[in-house]
């Protein structure tokens, strides 16, 4: 028992390190689930970081230049400075980093759980439906359909700018060629908030809110989202049968109807595409004075309604 002080903990590997102790080497693994609530605090913090850093070899200013330039191409490139492993460790005493790689990922690799967002024992007088309910499924399908719709917007502003969709030619497009023709000349900037509605009744759904649209462009993301997700319990019946795997069923599970009567404020966006609309948008015209539809001209679209608290102007964009 007197030798017990002096004993180790069997291979050297008691915190203290004395000569000829092997130290243990560690593979730490982080996962980290992350909402860019501000991507400009984001990007700001990112140019700090990169401003502090110490770049060695051949023309250390080019590759300050080079990394501020992956901060500013969105929040990956930025959390890729941030969250830099040497960084982690900087402070930690008693560590050495052996190597590292930090990996990022688009954030609809992490799906919202849908059951706990929305639960049906919720009692009718709590909900906003009149005792009809979101469900967890109908919810889970309604995000994937208007993310999905995102990802396609985004696409077709990478692919074609702000060139025109030419006519016989919209069935080319992934998403904006579906938007009524008035839409077809807009500029890449214009599209690209086009996609970011998508995105943002998508994050109310993930945030456990009913997608209710804000200004005109949502209100016609929102039909597009529910037309596809319609189409989907048809088209792809597996895929909708693996994707509801764990989320409980119920007698409103997919009900469209109760959702297009309870999510928009109206359907007179959809006007926009019948024949014999064209001027409709205007608020001056005669047609659209008649029937109170207010100013539909594609850059309104992004105008709050009166009733409506309007987006946060610094969310940025996913992509």
């Amino acid at each position: 028992m007197g030798d017990h002080d002096e004993q180790t903990c069997g291979d050297g590997q008691d915190g203290r390190g004395g000569p000829g102790d092997r130290a243990p080497e560690i593979e730490a693994v982080v996962t980290l689930e992350i909402r860019v609530t501000d991507w400009p605090a984001l990007r700001a913090a990112g140019h700090r970081a990169v401003n502090g850093l110490r770049f060695e070899g051949a023309d250390p200013e080019r590759q300050r230049a080079a990394m501020a330039a992956e901060v500013d191409e969105g929040p990956q490139g930025a959390l890729n400075v941030l969250l830099d492993p040497e960084q982690l460790l900087e402070g930690i005493p008693g560590v050495e980093l052996l190597g590292g790689a930090l990996t990022t990922r688009p954030a609809d690799a992490f799906e919202p759980d849908f059951a706990e967002l929305f639960p049906l024992d919720l009692p009718p007088a709590a909900a906003p439906g009149e005792g009809w309910l979101l469900t967890p499924r109908t919810a889970c399908l309604l995000y994937e359909q208007l993310s999905a719709l995102a990802d396609a917007g985004y696409d077709d502003v990478e692919e074609y700018g702000g060139a025109p969709v030419a006519p016989g030619e919209e069935h080319e497009w992934a998403v904006l060629g579906r938007l009524p023709r008035l839409t077809w000349k807009q500029d890449a900037a214009w599209r690209r908030r086009m996609a970011r509605a998508f995105d943002d009744l998508a994050g109310d759904l993930a945030d456990g809110r009913w997608p209710q649209p804000r200004c005109p462009a949502e209100e016609m993301a929102l039909h597009l989202a529910l037309a596809d997700a319609a189409a989907a319990l048809e088209d792809e019946p597996d895929h909708i049968a693996e994707l509801m795997d764990g989320l409980p069923a119920h007698p409103f599970d997919y009900d469209w109807t109760a959702c297009r009567a309870f999510f928009p404020r109206d359907h007179d966006i959809l006007l926009l595409g019948e024949p014999g609309a064209d001027g409709i948008e205007d608020p001056d015209s005669e047609a659209n004075r008649e029937l109170g539809l207010g100013d539909l001209r594609p850059p309104a679209w992004f105008t709050a309604f009166a009733d409506a608290e309007p987006r946060d102007p610094d969310r940025g964009f996913r992509r």
